[in-house]
């Protein structure tokens, strides 16, 4: 891409009333598309997720870093006058307002939808919750209490009666990428029509969408799930082994890859076994399929199965930490790390995980560190009071 070619949303400028970790990792997509975010934070503290740490880089928690790339801050108190006219200046002139407030609550300083509509009627206004604008406004939207309450937590765990949380935010991540698909599906419209319009996307709306084929088990055969620990609910085998000296995941898929493992695994009869020779069956038998596999994966390491499987066709792999996660996108060519320039204050350039859209013409940019608390501050206030 050459500095004449402007990015996807160019042009486009994104109120960000967002705070913690959905609307900034949406906004953080937009703008990492040509956007210009304009990050609105309390003078006080800012958002919230700058005083979660450790860990910390640069004297900055790591969290708000990971969220908050290409976008300008500005300190602004909704309770004091001029800053209130200002935010609401900004409304009027942006093309997109986000905000994760309790319902109801911007719209005691003239920054709820209908406000910022009246002054600005082709404005993209996405407001996320945790439960809605109905009888759910009132509940406290956080990522655990939604997988806890939404059911992700009990399908998630090693047995029966041990629930377990994602080991991220996984619904905030979800509902993030839910609004920006809305974001712009919405300007898509606005630029056929001229006209704006309200965006809705709720934490738990979006965890039972994305729940997929465990949500359409229930509302279309009555099925509730529990709990399979690794094992996948309609294939086997699909879950995690002990290799000889570490976990090994074996992910077959159809009856073709079964044979395939069968093959590499010394043990070609098995596919023709009556327990195991479709996929139904395997499911219907998955504690002896497993005891036999267990065995015989238990004689090499992980990465020797790995090695020797993966050429065969069979989906297979080590339980990686996040450091060899990183080693093993890198091998392949993903380039999952990006140096977005330091700036005054951070020194060295921040290592930062790249946007994972690839666009061949306009590419995401990697232009602007997340900013300091109010840094652009004076040149936002001295344009909205231009």
């Amino acid at each position: 891409m050459t500095a004449s070619v402007p990015l996807p949303l160019s042009g486009v400028l994104v109120a960000d009333f967002g705070r913690v970790l959905a609307a900034p990792y949406a906004t953080m997509l937009l703008a990492d598309l040509g956007a210009d975010v304009v990050k609105v934070e309390h003078p006080q503290a800012g958002d919230d997720t700058r005083a979660w740490g450790p860990p910390y880089a640069h004297g900055e928690a790591t969290y708000f870093l990971s969220v908050n790339r290409n976008k300008r801050s500005v300190t602004l108190d909704l309770r004091d006058a001029d800053d209130r006219r200002r935010a609401g200046e900004l409304a009027r002139r942006a093309d997109v307002l986000f905000e994760n407030f309790r319902p109801g609550t911007l719209d005691r300083y003239g920054l709820g939808y209908e406000g910022v509509r009246a002054r600005n009627p082709g404005i993209v206004y996405c407001s996320i919750t945790g439960f809605g604008s109905g009888p759910g406004a009132a509940l406290p939207g956080y990522d655990l209490l939604i997988q806890a309450v939404g059911g992700l937590m009990s399908v998630t765990g090693p047995a029966p009666g041990e629930p377990v949380k994602t080991g991220v935010a996984l619904v905030d991540v979800l509902t993030g990428l839910h609004a920006a698909v809305g974001v712009l599906a919405a300007l898509r419209h606005r630029d056929a029509t001229g006209e704006g319009q309200r965006i809705e996307v709720d934490l738990l709306s979006t965890l039972l969408s994305s729940l997929v084929n465990q949500s359409a088990g229930y509302t279309l055969a009555g099925r509730v799930p529990g709990i399979l620990g690794n094992r996948h609910p309609s294939i086997a085998p699909y879950e995690v082994f002990r290799a000889k000296d570490q976990p090994l995941v074996i992910a077959v898929g159809n009856d073709r890859q079964f044979a395939a493992l069968c093959r590499g695994v010394g043990a070609p009869e098995l596919a023709a076994d009556p327990r195991f020779a479709g996929n139904a069956d395997r499911v219907g038998h998955v504690d002896e399929l497993a005891d036999v596999l267990g065995e015989l994966l238990a004689a090499r390491t992980a990465d020797e199965w790995f090695e020797h499987l993966t050429p065969l066709g069979v989906p297979c792999g080590p339980v990686n930490d996040l450091g060899q996660a990183f080693a093993l996108a890198e091998r392949l060519g993903l380039s999952p790390r990006v140096p977005v320039d330091g700036g005054d204050g951070y020194g060295d350039a921040l290592d930062l995980v790249a946007n994972p859209i690839k666009l061949s013409g306009t590419p995401p940019r990697y232009d602007r560190r997340p900013p300091r608390l109010g840094e652009h501050t004076g040149e936002i206030t001295d344009w909205l009071d231009s």
